[in-house]
């Protein structure tokens, strides 16, 4: 029986920053997948602090020629954000973000990639106004979110898939009628940097990806 390979290409949310392994939604879906089919293997390549930039630099060793059978991408959350010493234009532009996601697509094809799998970002606490902008952390998450959809809906393959993380996030937090309430549940699936999920964040993370990958795998 041949082995189907499935990759997670990503950044801290994916590497699972802040918490033990065995709580992060990753692992947790590397466990349920092999209830599935226990010649699948599950391999996560995620690094903390990565952007697409980055993870084009490192396709060579990581993806390429490994015959992946899905590959899950999930990055954005640094390609957003704004450094200090960066005066004022994001780590990753717009334009660059939503190119190098396409040629990250592009590669994992052409070493013979079966399923592509991307994520948009779970929402963020983090209201700050960026260092030099004139916008928020999670206003731009919410922007960049807005790519990864654009990817997907204008790729021509239909292998390419979405798995849209932010629209179950909001929802889980939305069924809440009152603003403070709302704030409270939100800030319980993070921690409190406002960016990395806490254990229930990578507990509800993992529900809703679990039940969106079943219906791709």
């Amino acid at each position: 029986m041949k082995e189907k390979k499935v990759y997670f290409f990503g950044d801290s949310i994916a590497f699972g920053q802040g918490v033990s392994i065995c709580d992060t939604w990753v692992v947790k879906t590397a466990q349920f997948l092999k209830t599935l089919d226990n010649g699948i293997i599950v391999n996560n390549l995620s690094i903390n602090g990565n952007t697409t930039r980055m993870a084009l630099e490192r396709m060579a060793y990581d993806i390429q020629g490994k015959d992946i059978y899905m590959l899950i991408i999930e990055f954005g959350m640094n390609d957003c954000n704004y450094w200090v010493t960066d005066c004022g234009v994001p780590r990753v532009s717009e334009i660059s973000f939503k190119s190098n996601l396409i040629e990250i697509i592009e590669r994992a094809f052409i070493f013979n990639t079966n399923k592509i799998v991307l994520l948009t970002n779970h929402v963020s606490g983090r209201e700050d106004i960026l260092c030099n902008s004139k916008i928020t952390y999670q206003e731009n998450n919410k922007h960049y979110n807005e790519i990864i959809r654009e990817v997907v809906e204008e790729s021509v393959s239909e292998n390419v898939f979405l798995i849209d993380i932010e629209k179950y996030f909001i929802d889980y937090i939305n069924i809440e009628k009152n603003p403070q309430l709302r704030k409270q549940k939100r800030d319980n699936l993070l921690l409190e940097d406002g960016i990395h999920l806490s254990r229930l964040g990578h507990d509800k993370y993992y529900e809703f990806f679990v039940d969106k990958l079943k219906e791709i795998i």
